[in-house]
């Protein structure tokens, strides 16, 4: 094992932190939560994160995918395997933009099945945590999810308005 990725330690590293996140993902087996400023780091545009992504959704008929985005402009534009996903499996993926009061969060994470999570301290620095079975942090982060669950403005949507 890489000791440069060690859980519950405080990591700095692009690379690492979209190494991070592809465990993360991989160890999630019901639900994935994602919060993020607009996917631009984490590696969300790469294939091995629309593998793992598309494993996950097609694993079993209950896994959930719900991610809120800042901004879904990179994510249109620059992600075409997550919107294939997201025109696959819409019944069972999510993708939300916060409104103008949750623009203010800098940070960003990930959470796998309400004990597993990435946390990203700020969007300007690649510094992250990350850790397994951890169920407080996660409740924290929950309710953090769920706050900015509150300011969403907009669905990002497949399929043209009317169809």
């Amino acid at each position: 094992m890489d000791n440069t990725l060690m859980p519950d330690k405080i990591i700095i590293g692009e690379h690492l932190y979209n190494e991070a996140i592809q465990r993360i993902i991989q160890s999630a087996e019901r639900e994935l939560l994602i919060f993020d400023q607009d996917l631009k780091l984490g590696g969300f545009s790469s294939l091995a994160i629309y593998e793992l992504l598309q494993q996950f959704l097609s694993q079993k008929i209950t896994s959930q995918v719900s991610i809120i985005l800042q901004d879904s402009a990179y994510f249109q534009e620059k992600c075409p395997r997550l919107l294939n996903l997201l025109e696959i499996f819409g019944h069972k993926m999510r993708v939300y933009v916060t409104n103008q009061s949750a623009k203010h969060a800098k940070d960003c994470f990930i959470l796998a099945d309400g004990k597993h999570y990435i946390k990203r301290i700020h969007i300007d620095q690649a510094r992250f945590k990350y850790a397994y079975d951890d169920i407080a942090t996660v409740k924290a982060l929950n309710s953090r999810f769920d706050e900015l669950t509150e300011a969403i403005q907009d669905t990002v949507s497949t399929t043209p308005l009317g169809l």
